[in-house]
């Protein structure tokens, strides 16, 4: 008999957004307390970055940094069952947003707009509840190894609205074809891609591989640069996204390198208001300039 892996997930998935609430963080807790036991590689990563962005903290301090992320990122993975099976209505109860004022008075001008991710933990939460208010978004997206596990995962980013997930092999412009279509773009701004089309701007004062892509897009095709900042509480399992004003004359005179500083400034800015909830179990700084040792 062949093992069903994509109905064993549905199901996983399926029971975690059915489940109540308090199922669910139960889950979200057990799962935080044996993710960094078990993914050990993992956890260096997130002790490494906490190390590099925080320096100014002891290492106990850095510990409970640490726990914490991991509780919030296994309640996230729990809550995709939430996002990909539950109902609207529950969605609605659980994530809460602020700021589509914003998002509206930019589609009223048929502005383009980038919606502006960083990335925190409640990305994906932040995402699926901007679909329950527009009619259509794109972004850019890492296709699974796995068809059937690809499938699930389109089904469940795109179930409210028309979705279009760009593959990363058509890069930016697939991104662009669909903003000069007047579709909103869900941006992922602070990954690490390699040098190319990349500065080195300063994250917590390490110098980060970042895409001038967001200065670049919003410089050539007039876009609004609107940051979307969430925030899980893993006490109720409740989200908030907050959408933010468009980020004010950006790039505007800047070179696209300055600009490309100041975007990760603000970043580091928002990231500081809860550390815990940044995504710390990514290499940020896997590339390094000429002669730096990587710290991985």
């Amino acid at each position: 008999m062949k093992f069903n892996k994509t109905g064993l997930l549905s199901a996983i998935f399926s029971y975690f957004g059915r489940c109540a609430t308090r199922t669910r963080l139960r889950w979200g807790r057990a799962l935080g307390w044996l993710t960094p036991r078990v993914l050990g590689s993992r956890a260096h990563i997130v002790r490494t970055n906490l190390a590099l962005c925080f320096p100014q903290l002891d290492e106990q301090q850095r510990e409970t940094l640490l726990r914490k992320h991991f509780q919030l990122l296994a309640q996230s993975v729990v809550d995709r069952g939430l996002l990909w099976f539950g109902t609207r209505e529950r969605i609605e109860d659980t994530v809460s947003i602020d700021g589509l004022e914003h998002l509206q008075a930019l589609l009223d001008a048929k502005s383009p707009i980038i919606l502006l991710a960083p990335h925190f933990i409640g990305l994906d939460a932040a995402a699926t509840r901007l679909t329950l208010f527009l009619k259509t978004s794109a972004t850019l997206y890492t296709p699974q190894s796995d068809p059937e596990v690809d499938q699930l995962v389109r089904d469940g980013r795109g179930r409210f609205n028309t979705v279009h997930l760009i593959s990363r092999r058509d890069g930016v412009r697939g991104l662009i074809r669909q903003l000069r279509n007047g579709v909103p773009v869900y941006y992922l701004p602070d990954m690490d891609w390699g040098t190319e089309g990349a500065v080195f701007a300063p994250f917590f004062g390490v110098p980060a591989a970042t895409l001038l892509t967001t200065a670049q897009i919003a410089k050539t095709w007039k876009a609004a640069v609107v940051p979307i900042v969430s925030r899980l509480d893993v006490d109720t399992g409740r989200y908030h996204v907050d959408v933010l004003p468009p980020i004010p004359e950006f790039p505007g005179n800047q070179s696209l390198e300055e600009a490309t500083v100041r975007l990760n400034g603000l970043i580091e800015s928002w990231v500081k208001r809860d550390p815990a909830q940044y995504y710390w179990v990514h290499r940020r700084f896997k590339t390094r300039p000429p002669g730096e040792a990587r710290p991985y």
